[in-house]
């Protein structure tokens, strides 16, 4: 199984005993207030099933990796991407009590080092809805920056907004 390391943090491939973490970040409102609709039961026991099957080099699934803190061995969050012709796309959740403490920002940092060393990755992108300023400061301390702004792309609770679409491209040395 896939495991990556930060000073603060342990990144491991999901597997069904992270069912509980991944359950209440699709459950709790104000995680999910700008990212998407909640979603049914069954909605996420799917996307979970998803994201078990053991993840390799050419995988057309999600890389989804459980974020554990090193100190207490807590279960924080969830980041990874799903890879398609050398660019990913990322994501990520972290649980409200560990949002603004750098802990987003660290995991994402780490997966995508390890695309770009691993898997040659030449570009990450990425789709933040507006007004999810704390997910947007997390892409720009990741090298992101704003590509395009697609207007009213997304409904939330009935409410239209705007997807900012977020993009970092790899630059080998030398080039």
């Amino acid at each position: 199984m896939l495991t990556l390391e930060t000073p603060r943090l342990q990144l491991r491939q999901i597997d069904r005993s992270d069912f509980e973490l991944f359950q209440k970040l699709h459950q709790d409102p104000e995680i999910i207030r700008l990212c998407f609709d909640a979603p049914s039961i069954e909605e996420i026991k799917q996307r979970f099933e998803e994201r078990l099957p053991v993840w390799q080099s050419g995988s057309d699934q999600w890389l989804c990796m459980t974020v554990v803190l090193k100190s207490n061995q807590a279960k924080v969050g969830v980041t990874g991407f799903k890879v398609s012709n050398r660019v990913a796309e990322v994501g990520y959740l972290m649980l409200t009590e560990y949002q603004g403490v750098g802990i987003a920002t660290e995991s994402l940092k780490c997966v995508l080092d390890w695309g770009i060393s691993q898997l040659d990755l030449s570009k990450f992108n990425a789709v933040v809805t507006q007004g999810n300023h704390g997910s947007e400061r997390v892409l720009e301390k990741c090298g992101f920056h704003i590509k395009a702004i697609e207007k009213e792309a997304y409904v939330i609770g009935g409410k239209t907004y705007d997807d900012i679409i977020y993009q970092r491209n790899v630059t080998k040395k030398g080039e």
